[in-house]
Parts: structure tokens; C-alpha cells; sequence
């Protein structure tokens, strides 16, 4: 897998159709015997050992071959892998743990409410191929912030970039390893904290010898196995319930019988579990099943930053840096579109079935009788909460609707044992979701550790570094940055949903603007878009750290005095909070007569004429607060259109960009060409 000499053609690159498809063939064999295996009584475990080590172990022997010490195949990969492959990559890269782990259970959740996870991201993909992915090709730069730092003058427009690459991909990172974490504890039985560091060494391995390089190569053999693995639990449910195997046709009918079940839940008095909807199917509804303008605001707001966040995160902008042309790279956006498109088509009926499956079969059914995988799930706990949680609430030992809990990251992996499959599949489907959330957190670290050694010790500090001493700090880095995130994922971890949503709100909040300003508007200045993307960054990222780790005094500066007592009240009351907020709740409480609306309530209520109150909700064991009902993982939404207004306005008032940039903007808006921009700000054909 050496790279190709000049004027010689690397025979991997040549052969790639023939070495992957003979790799699909060895894992649908490998499935075939891990089968017969089981119907010998090997036992579960050993199955599982078998997924994980042997998975892993592939990725890791694509990762060593894949060594290089050349900057251009460590940084992109050569610029020789064709669009097919990259868009796999790609697809690989985007369909993270989120996707793959999380995305069904948000639905399971969710209901409709969770398809908003769906529209954004396939419609973000959009936005890549029609505003970004082919013209910051044909920049012909490394990174993100190269592109940012040739576009705007130097180093403090490459330095926000920085900023707000580390900071979205960093969270990103932690919600992956979380996801490798679940995964390495139910299937190796193991403690999540050593969970996390398997895992890790995994992502290391991967990535660290080679690089773009290694990574892309990875990735497209760690599509081939989470599109598998995510496939066919959901073909055999919808050949179980509808004897057809298209369940992404066919999920029609899991819905219908859903209904009439929550129907028969609700008319025996009882209600859905907490954080799950009683009207699965129901558009923009409440608790009450009516229409909730706050529900459908917040649909609408996740979508619109669900899209531009895939527009504006840095990993993905990174994988149209690789391809040989601007034509491929366009071409690969549509495949990765193609690619992403099978898992994402698929989720609805994935939850749907899975839903299904757990209403027909456990509720109203003696807790006694529950099978033993069930315990398996109940004893992992790794943040105090069991991933399976079964509460008998009446003591009557009959399993009610609200009384099976089951968290929404766990809904992809423990369907197989749900339905009654085969283990095998289980693992498979472990198999499956290790290589989404191996495959994300290779893209994401290469990107930390990429913006760390050449945006900032190359670009900014020492410019004349050697190619070999480059490369040791960018290795360094990556690992340094990996064992922080998994430190991290081990300690302080969260829903993989919320950290990603947030990852995506804070990239586009301060990435998104500048990117596409910077394409499509010449008249951009330097200083209007630093300025935007300080101005998104700050208001998307202080929203989001305020609202969620200050939610009480969020209202007392936004909410009126009615939603100050009532969050007071919800955090005095609340288990999980620290004795000093729960004798600060109380003294408010206490002083409710003399309570005053926050200084700036009036901004709190600018809504509430339609429905959109300042309020709080109690998630994650905190008191989170919402301006205008709007939740935080969609902090994107003001953000997003302040960063655009800023460099819009700033731009009217200052000095135009050179003539010379000016034409430069233009020439990259042809379709066809290659144009590099040369570190001396001069447009040169590639």
C-alpha cells in the first residue's frame, strides 16, 4: 500500500474494487461460521470477544500498512482517492455513534420529533455539495482553518477557526468514545472506564502511523460493516411482522399497530416511561397529544442547525481535501450521500419495529419472566442509571408501560437480543456500531490533532519545520488529544445525541458564515468575518454552557418570576443536585413573595404571544433552562444568523478585500479547474 511514485500508479488504488470485495465476502463468511459456532454452544461471550478483537485487529493491520512520512499523504491522503471510495469514507466519517447507536433510540424516544435528526443531516449534505465541498477544493488547502487563514489575511482568522474546530470536534470525539465505551462494556464485559481505553487503542491505531491515509482506508472497510450489520436486524424484523423484506417500505405497519397499542396503554391508565412519547406517530405534539408550537419550533430549529453544523464541521469538509479533482470532489458528496442515505432510510423502521417488538413483547408481561439478556443491560450503570432500567412502580410484578425504561443510546444494540435473534447478530451489530463510532473518532482527532500541529505549530510557530518533525507533533498531538477525550467520556459523558447536537450547533455558529461568505460573496473583509465568527461562536457556545450548567441563573436574568420559582421548586426537589444549589433553590423558594422577573424578562417574553415561554427542563440530572422554549441542542439558531448579519454589516464599513482576492473568489466559483492559493495569496493553476 505504498504510495505511488511520480508518473507510476499505486496498484492498491488500482485494485481497490477487487481487495474490497473479497473483504465483504471474509466478514459475511466470518458471520456465517461465528453462526454455526453458536449453534455448537460456544458460549455468547467468546462470540463477542471474537466481533470485537477480530474487527478491531482488521482496522488495525489497514492502519500499519498504511504508514507514511509523506505530509501530503498524512495530511490528505495524496489528493488520489476516487470518489466512490471517498464517498464511502465519508459516509463512514459522518455516520458516527450518533447515527448508528443513537439515531434509532431518538426515534424509539422521540417519535417523530426524532426524524428532525434525519432531515438535518441528509439535508446538510445538500448544503456541502451546492455551497462548500468543490470550491474549498479548489482553494487547495490542508484544513479548514488553511482555508480560512488564505481566505482572510493570516493567522487570527486561522486562530477562531482553530478555536472552533477543537472545540466542536473535541466534544464530538467524546461522544464517539462514549459510544465505544457501551459497546467494549455489554459485549467484553469489562467496567466502562476500562471500556473507553480498549477502545481508544483501537482509534489510536487506526490512525496515528498514517495519518489521512490510514483513515480513509479504514473507514471504507468500517462502512462495509456497520451498513451490514444496521441492515439486516432491521430486514429480519420486517420479515418477521410483514414477511417483506424492505422494512424501509414496510414500517407502515409496525406504526399502525404501535398506535393502536399506546391506544390500549393509554385506555387502561397507563402512561409512557419518562423521556418517551405516548403518540409515536404524531407530528409537533405535547405530553397531551395536541399541538405544541414549542415542539414544532424546536423540530424546525434542530433541523436548520443539524444542517448547517454538516456543513461546517471540519472532519467532513476535510474528506473533499483528498479527491484527485474538484469534478471527484463533487462527485463524492453524492456518494457519500448515497451511502449515508442507506443507514438514515433505514432508522425509522429500525425503531419502529424495535418498538414494536417491545410492546407486544414485554409490556403487560409478569417482570419475573423477563429473559436474562435483560439483566445483562440492568448491571451496566456507568453514569449511576442502568441502560435497562425495570421499575416496578405498583408492586403488582406486571411490567407496565412507564415501568420498562430503556435508554435511547442502547435501543440499536440490545434489538437483536429484543427480538429474539440469534446472538450472532448481536455481535454483528456490536461489530457494527464500534466501526460507526471508530470510524467518526479517527476522522475527528485527525482533525484536532491536524489544526493543532499544521494550522497552529506549522502555520503560526515554526513555519520551517522539517516534514519528519511535523509529523512526530501532529502523532503526538493525536495521542494527547485521544487519551484527554477519553478521560473525558470516562468521567463526565452524556446522551451521544446531545454531545454531538451541540458539537453541531457550535460549528455552525462559527464556522458556517465565514465558509460561505467567503465563497460567495466577495466583498467579504478580514475583519467582518473574524468578527462573525466570534460573534456566532460566543453567543451559540455561551447559550449552551450557561443554559445547561447555570440553568437557574440563566432565568433569573431572562424569566419572569413565575419560571424562576418553578425551576427553583424542580431543583430543590431534585436528587442529583449539589447541596449548594439545593439550599440556593430552597432560599428562593423560601423568599417567593418578594421574587422579581429577571432584569432582561422582557426579552424572555418577546415570545410568548406564540407560545414560546422562557423556561426550564429538568435533563441530565440539571435544571436547563430555554429561551423561548428553544433547547439547547439547538443553540445553533441564534448563532448562526448573527454571525451572517455581523459579516454582512462589518463588511459595508470596511476596507474591501484586494482586487486580486476579489478575482481570485470568482475564479473559484467555475465549475471547472483546478486553482490553488498559494501561501503568497497568489491564484495559481494547479
Amino acid at each position: 500500500m505504498s504510495a505511488s511514485t511520480s508518473g507510476g500508479k499505486d496498484p492498491f488504488i488500482s485494485n481497490l474494487n477487487k481487495i474490497y470485495a473479497g473483504y465483504t465476502g471474509g466478514f459475511l463468511g466470518f458471520v456465517v461460521i461465528l453462526g454455526i459456532l453458536e449453534q455448537m454452544g460456544v458460549p455468547n461471550r467468546i462470540i463477542g470477544y471474537l466481533f470485537v478483537f477480530l474487527t478491531i485487529g482488521v482496522y488495525a493491520y489497514i492502519g500499519i500498512i498504511s504508514r507514511t512520512a509523506q505530509v501530503a499523504e498524512y495530511y490528505v491522503a495524496g489528493r488520489r482517492v476516487p470518489a466512490i471510495y471517498n464517498g464511502m469514507a465519508t459516509g463512514s466519517d459522518w455516520m458516527s455513534a450518533a447515527s448508528f447507536i443513537g439515531m434509532a433510540g431518538s426515534l424509539y424516544a422521540l417519535g417523530y420529533g426524532g426524524l428532525a435528526f434525519i432531515l438535518g443531516w441528509t439535508g446538510g449534505y445538500m448544503l456541502v455539495a451546492i455551497l462548500l465541498a468543490p470550491y474549498l477544493r479548489k482553494f487547495g488547502q490542508y484544513t479548514v482553518p488553511d482555508f480560512l487563514g488564505a481566505r482572510y489575511g493570516g493567522n487570527f482568522a486561522r486562530s477562531i477557526g482553530v478555536l472552533v474546530l477543537v472545540t466542536a470536534s473535541f466534544v464530538y470525539v467524546v461522544a464517539q468514545i462514549v459510544g465505544v465505551g457501551i459497546i467494549t462494556q455489554r459485549f467484553l464485559d469489562v467496567s466502562f472506564a476500562v471500556a473507553v481505553f480498549l477502545g481508544l487503542a483501537g482509534i489510536l491505531v487506526c490512525s496515528m502511523l498514517g495519518g489521512m491515509r490510514a483513515v480513509t482506508w479504514t473507514q471504507v472497510a468500517q462502512y462495509i460493516i456497520l451498513i451490514i450489520a444496521y441492515l439486516i436486524p432491521a430486514i429480519l424484523m420486517s420479515v418477521k411482522v410483514t414477511g417483506v423484506p424492505v422494512p424501509q417500505l414496510m414500517y407502515g405497519f409496525a406504526l399502525e399497530r404501535i398506535e393502536g397499542l399506546e391506544q390500549a396503554f393509554r385506555a387502561a391508565g397507563q402512561v409512557p416511561p419518562p423521556g418517551v412519547t405516548g403518540f409515536h406517530s404524531a407530528p409537533f405534539v405535547g405530553a397531551n397529544g395536541q399541538f405544541s408550537m414549542p415542539a414544532a419550533v424546536n423540530f424546525f430549529a434542530l433541523v436548520f442547525c443539524l444542517m448547517v453544523g454538516t456543513a461546517a464541521l471540519p472532519h467532513i469538509l476535510m474528506r473533499y481535501f483528498t479527491t484527485p479533482s474538484v469534478r471527484e470532489a463533487r462527485n463524492s458528496v453524492a456518494w457519500s450521500l448515497f451511502f449515508i442515505f442507506l443507514l438514515y432510510f433505514t432508522a425509522p423502521a429500525y425503531a419502529a419495529f424495535a418498538k414494536l417488538e417491545i410492546y407486544q413483547n414485554f409490556i403487560n408481561q409478569p417482570i419475573a419472566a423477563l429473559p436474562e439478556w435483560v439483566r445483562a443491560w440492568q448491571i451496566i450503570s456507568p453514569y449511576g442509571t442502568p441502560w435497562i432500567n425495570i421499575v416496578d412502580v405498583n408492586n403488582d410484578g406486571i411490567l407496565q408501560w412507564n415501568e420498562f425504561r430503556i435508554h435511547p443510546d442502547v435501543v440499536v444494540l440490545a434489538t437483536p437480543e429484543i427480538a429474539g435473534m440469534p446472538y450472532v447478530i448481536a455481535g454483528m451489530v456490536a461489530a457494527g456500531g464500534l466501526a460507526a463510532a471508530l470510524s467518526t473518532a479517527d476522522g475527528l482527532l485527525l482533525a484536532l490533532a491536524n489544526a493543532l500541529s499544521h494550522d497552529v505549530y506549522y502555520k503560526m510557530i515554526n513555519p520551517n519545520a522539517p516534514t519528519k518533525q511535523r509529523l512526530i507533533i501532529a502523532r503526538v498531538l493525536l495521542i494527547c488529544v485521544a487519551l484527554f477525550a477519553a478521560w473525558t467520556a470516562g468521567n463526565a459523558g452524556a446522551d451521544i445525541l446531545f454531545l454531538v447536537a451541540w458539537a453541531f450547533s457550535i460549528a455552525a455558529a462559527g464556522l458556517f458564515a465565514a465558509l460561505v461568505m467567503g465563497v460567495w460573496y466577495k466583498r467579504t473583509t478580514n475583519t467582518a468575518a473574524c468578527l462573525g465568527m466570534l460573534v456566532g461562536y460566543v453567543a451559540t457556545f455561551g447559550y449552551l454552557m450557561w443554559s445547561e450548567f447555570g440553568g437557574l441563573s440563566f432565568l433569573q436574568v431572562f424569566g419572569t418570576k413565575e419560571a424562576i420559582l418553578r425551576a427553583a421548586q424542580a431543583a430543590a426537589a431534585m436528587p442529583q443536585a449539589s447541596a449548594e444549589l439545593k439550599a440556593y433553590a430552597a432560599g428562593i423558594v423560601a423568599n417567593a413573595a418578594t421574587l422579581q422577573d429577571g432584569a432582561m424578562a422582557w426579552f424572555g417574553k418577546a415570545l410568548t404571544g406564540l407560545g414560546m415561554s422562557t423556561d426550564h427542563v429538568v435533563l441530565r440530572g440539571r435544571i436547563v433552562a430555554r429561551l423561548w422554549g428553544i433547547n439547547n441542542i439547538s443553540g445553533g439558531i441564534f448563532g448562526v444568523p448573527l454571525a451572517f448579519l455581523t459579516i454582512y454589516v462589518v463588511s459595508q464599513f470596511t476596507k474591501a478585500p484586494s482586487q486580486a482576492m476579489q478575482d481570485f473568489v470568482e475564479s473559484i466559483r467555475i465549475p471547472k479547474g483546478g486553482v490553488r492559493l498559494a501561501d503568497s495569496r497568489a491564484a495559481v493553476k494547479e
